[in-house]
Parts: structure tokens; C-alpha cells; sequence
């Protein structure tokens, strides 16, 4: 599978944009992981998918470098404001089904040692992380990890592809991509 056929699925899935990069154009910082331990968006230690328990940031990075392009795909959605927090999470929750699903097709093709598929925050597939009552992952197959654990500035990350990370008033926009 080519970059070309993974980047013909995210549009084929409905993605706003697709763009492909080099892995060695990312900007990986520990300064993103410190926004993690700061409970920015208030996962930290309560999704097996997030900081602590997603694994030590230097391991990840290394894991994301053994690989040479990424094909990042994103998707902006209408909000009613800027206070819009409902809006905000079903529009993840969107995004991140969307990116499992290609994630699937891609792992299906390549096989899950020669790609690796980062999404945008936290997994979403459990209204309750089974790491809150000390239970093993209900999906671990279909968890997704996401950039920012990773220690991806997606921010830097999106610049690099060409694309906006703000996307105007009233919107939101979320990004995922596929090492490859």
C-alpha cells in the first residue's frame, strides 16, 4: 500500500484535507506531553490511550522516527461558538471513527508493524475508560493513541503539511495520521 492508495481512503472517508510530510519534518516536544500532565483536556491518567499509561514519551518518539512519511489527514467542523465544548467532543468522537476506520484498512493491508496510526486526542470508543476500575482495555486492537501523546506539536505538524490548524470562527479542526 502507497501513500497514494492511504491518502485516496481518507478522501474516499470524507477527510477535509490530505497532505503527506516526512517524519523528520515533525516537531516532537516533551513541552506537549507537559500539557498532557497538566490535564488540558482532562484525560491524563484516566485513559489507557493517555499519559502515564499510553508509555514513556522518548520510547514513543523513537518508535514514530523509525518511520519516514506520515500521511496526515484532518477534519474541520462547524461550531455554534466558541464555547461550543458538545460541539467539540462529537465532533472528536466523529474524527476519531472516521480515523479508525481508516486505521483498519490501512492495518488490513500493511499489517500494524509497518504503519502506525495516531489520532487526535485521547480514545473515544468507551463512554468510560476501563482503566477507571482497573480493567483491562475493552479494544485494545482499535484504541488509538493520539499525536499529542506522542509528543507531536500538531500545531508545527500541520504548517508542515500545508494545512491550517485554525480553520476560521467557529470551527474546529482535528488531525490524525498514518506512519508509514
Amino acid at each position: 500500500m502507497e501513500k497514494k492508495d492511504i491518502q485516496a481512503i481518507c478522501r474516499d472517508m470524507g477527510a477535509s484535507g490530505v497532505s503527506e510530510i516526512r517524519v523528520s519534518e515533525l516537531e516532537f516536544s516533551g513541552e506537549i506531553r507537559d500539557l498532557c500532565k497538566a490535564n488540558a483536556c482532562g484525560r491524563y491518567g484516566s485513559n489507557y490511550t493517555c499519559p502515564p499509561f499510553v508509555g514513556e514519551l522518548e520510547e514513543l518518539m523513537e518508535k514514530a522516527k523509525n518511520f519516514q512519511d506520515i500521511v496526515v489527514w484532518q477534519n474541520v467542523y462547524p461550531l455554534e461558538d466558541s464555547f461550543d465544548i458538545e460541539g467539540m467532543f462529537s465532533s472528536q468522537e466523529h474524527h476519531n471513527a472516521m480515523t479508525l476506520k481508516i486505521a483498519k484498512e490501512i492495518y488490513a493491508k500493511k499489517g500494524r508493524d509497518k504503519a502506525l496510526i495516531l489520532s487526535a486526542g485521547g480514545c473515544t470508543l468507551c463512554k468510560t475508560c476501563n482503566m477507571k476500575v482497573n480493567e483491562p482495555c475493552r479494544y485494545p486492537e482499535d484504541a488509538l493513541v493520539s499525536l499529542e501523546a506522542y509528543g507531536i506539536n500538531v500545531a508545527s505538524l500541520a504548517k508542515s503539511a500545508g494545512m491550517k490548524y485554525i480553520a476560521g470562527e467557529n470551527t474546529v479542526t482535528y488531525f490524525s495520521g498514518a506512519f508509514i
